[in-house]
């Protein structure tokens, strides 16, 4: 659908170029420079202004499409590297969940501590 607007659109833009230059066929002066001046019927001139518009936006549309594809590599590196640092944090939390739920070996208590072994029992003696 767009397309075809489009195409619409540059095929009546073209019609009126060509009904105008029919009927404007008469000479007239373009002064570009200081003491550069062109001599041209006015259709030639007006279709020569009109190619080079159309040239500087074709060129402004290769511009703008470069910089948002320049902008959309900058933010999916960006994204790609919010996702790499979510999957690490993920494992880590996987990993500590498995380290809780493992059951935990704790030190003896001081109850166990207190059983008489020979040394303690020596130590016992000589005070």
């Amino acid at each position: 659908m767009i397309r075809a607007l489009n195409f619409l659109m540059i095929f009546l833009v073209c019609l009126a170029l060509v009904l105008f230059s029919l009927q404007n066929t008469e000479s007239a002066s373009i002064q570009l420079l200081q003491g550069v001046q062109v001599q041209a019927p006015i259709c030639i001139e007006l279709i020569v202004a009109m190619g080079v518009g159309a040239i500087l936006a074709w060129f402004f549309s290769l511009w703008t499409r470069l910089q948002r594809a320049m902008i959309s590599r900058k933010e999916i590196r960006v994204v790609r590297q919010k996702d790499e640092r979510i999957q690490e944090l993920e494992q880590k939390i996987e990993r500590y969940q498995a380290e809780i739920q493992e059951p935990q070996q704790l030190p003896p208590s001081a109850e166990t501590q207190t059983e008489a072994t020979p040394a303690t029992e020596l130590l016992a003696n000589q005070i």
